[in-house]
């Protein structure tokens, strides 16, 4: 049973709450993804700005109500590392949309069809999540080694935390020389070449499918190798960020539950901000400055705790002002390079 669950139990909240929320969490991710799929995005159609900021509206909104509901029935420590975590995740995502934009740029995918994609791409990332969180939490709580005295006081230094977290800053100092034109070319891509070896592909889109017939041979689509090489990179980028929630807390219920509403509600925020990633040109700074915080965070957290409430102030602060910076004082000779190659509205 997860510490959150304990914590129910503790408080003397009635037995059943842990199965309430397993269900209503559930609930609401299956129902909202029907709605988002079966009745508003049934039929291909480009998202529109407004379409975009409704659904990133919404699915925010629920984040918040379901937060509201661990504050009030879990208590305001869960809230806080549900919101931090939930944030993190989020602000990380940024450069996972910068690649989105590359990929749909890279393989001309028509508007139409972009959000099926990321449609199944999200799926598939929230198998994964689960797989990368559960097992995560379990490889962390293996991981302690025998309490030492470290200035008059008794800790344990977890050895997994301390590896993600000098990775994470190693991540965050290396993320300072980012370059938007890199990986532009996909087709050495380890994902691409490997479908074709194993597949034969169509040369062009049939529609929404993801495989169809041509002269009596069952052939992939190009739609099908998008899917899978964003599938691949949403993979390589948890490698960032499900290390970085684990300085939030171990609570498995918490981190799952926070980062499936930050990337459910990717799809959306991809359409919102694909055409002003230009805008925010400072904003990898920040992203630099959040990886380095929460890996320092992890490092010295068996001497010092930093509490949820101060990590949200500080990573909203960062976003903040990397934002407000990337607004005011974007250099003259910016261009939207990327736009040009868009098919979003």
């Amino acid at each position: 049973m997860s510490t959150t669950f304990l914590t129910i139990a503790a408080n003397g909240a009635n037995p059943l709450t842990e199965m309430y929320f397993l269900i209503g969490f559930a609930t609401v991710i299956i129902l909202m993804l029907i709605i988002d799929l079966g009745f508003f995005n049934s039929e291909p159609h480009k998202i529109s700005n407004r379409e975009a900021l409704t659904w990133s509206a919404v699915w925010i909104g629920t984040a918040l109500i379901f937060c509201g509901f661990i504050y009030r029935y879990i208590g305001k420590d869960s809230a806080s590392d549900f919101l931090t975590a939930f944030l993190i995740e989020k602000a990380l995502s940024v450069d996972n949309l910068f690649v989105f934009v590359l990929i749909f740029s890279y393989f001309k995918v028509p508007g139409e069809y972009q959000h099926k994609v990321l449609f199944w791409g999200i799926i598939g990332a929230i198998m994964l999540r689960a797989l990368f969180i559960f097992s995560g939490v379990w490889l962390v709580e293996a991981t302690y080694f025998p309490a030492i005295e470290i200035f008059g006081h008794s800790v344990r230094i977890n050895a997994i935390l301390t590896v993600f977290g000098l990775f994470l800053i190693y991540a965050g100092v290396k993320s300072l020389k980012h370059n938007e034109e890199e990986e532009k070319d996909f087709s050495n891509n380890f994902t691409v070449k490997t479908i074709k070896k194993w597949f034969r592909v169509t040369h062009d889109y049939h529609q929404d499918k993801f495989w169809t017939w041509e002269n009596g041979v069952r052939m992939a689509t190009p739609l099908f190798i998008v899917v899978a090489v964003v599938e691949t990179t949403d993979l390589i980028f948890a490698v960032d960020s499900i290390p970085a929630i684990f300085a939030v807390t171990n609570d498995p219920f918490i981190l799952y539950t926070s980062n499936i509403f930050a990337i459910l509600g990717l799809r959306a925020l991809y359409f919102l901000l694909a055409n002003s990633m230009s805008i925010f040109v400072y904003l990898h700074y920040g992203l630099a400055a959040i990886l380095s915080f929460i890996g320092i965070k992890m490092v010295i957290s068996p001497i010092y705790h930093i509490s949820s409430t101060l990590s949200l102030s500080i990573v909203g602060g960062i976003l903040f002002i990397a934002a407000l910076v990337s607004v005011f004082f974007k250099p003259k000779d910016t261009k939207p390079e990327l736009e040009k190659n868009l098919t979003v509205e």
